[in-house]
């Protein structure tokens, strides 16, 4: 496992575009493990936002937020990010960055299931609102 911590959070009025980025604070992130980004809102179930396997150049995207967000990542900084346009009051939520040193995440299936992944950030918290 490595420990994750994201940035960029903040309030947004409908509309408006955020970018968040994750990085390792502790321990090693390499450039084969899976990454994703999961979202959290009160009362919900954690929901798979966007997820990237570099050594294919594979993502997949949520429904919900496809054509909307993208995921990507610096690997010379080793950074991932999710940048997020046209965001709405639906897309309110806490955002996790997740990593998983095996390579369940080049499937459809496997690749935004919460349970995929290992290694978590704390969250930053997205509001879109008016």
């Amino acid at each position: 496992q490595v420990e994750l911590v994201e940035s960029g959070g903040g309030s947004v009025q409908p509309g408006g575009s955020l970018k968040l980025s994750c990085a390792a604070a502790a321990g090693y992130l390499g450039w084969h493990w899976c990454m994703a980004w999961f979202r959290q809102a009160p009362g919900k179930e954690r929901e798979g936002v966007a997820s990237a396997y570099y050594p294919t150049n594979t993502s997949y995207y949520s429904d919900s937020v496809k054509g909307r967000f993208t995921i990507s990542r610096d690997k010379a900084k080793n950074i991932l990010y999710l940048e997020m346009h046209s965001l709405q009051v639906e897309d309110s939520a806490v955002y996790y960055c997740a990593a998983d040193h095996r390579t369940s995440c080049s499937d459809s299936y496997w690749a935004l299931l919460a349970r995929t992944y290992q290694s978590w950030g704390p969250g930053t918290q997205v509001t879109v609102s008016s």
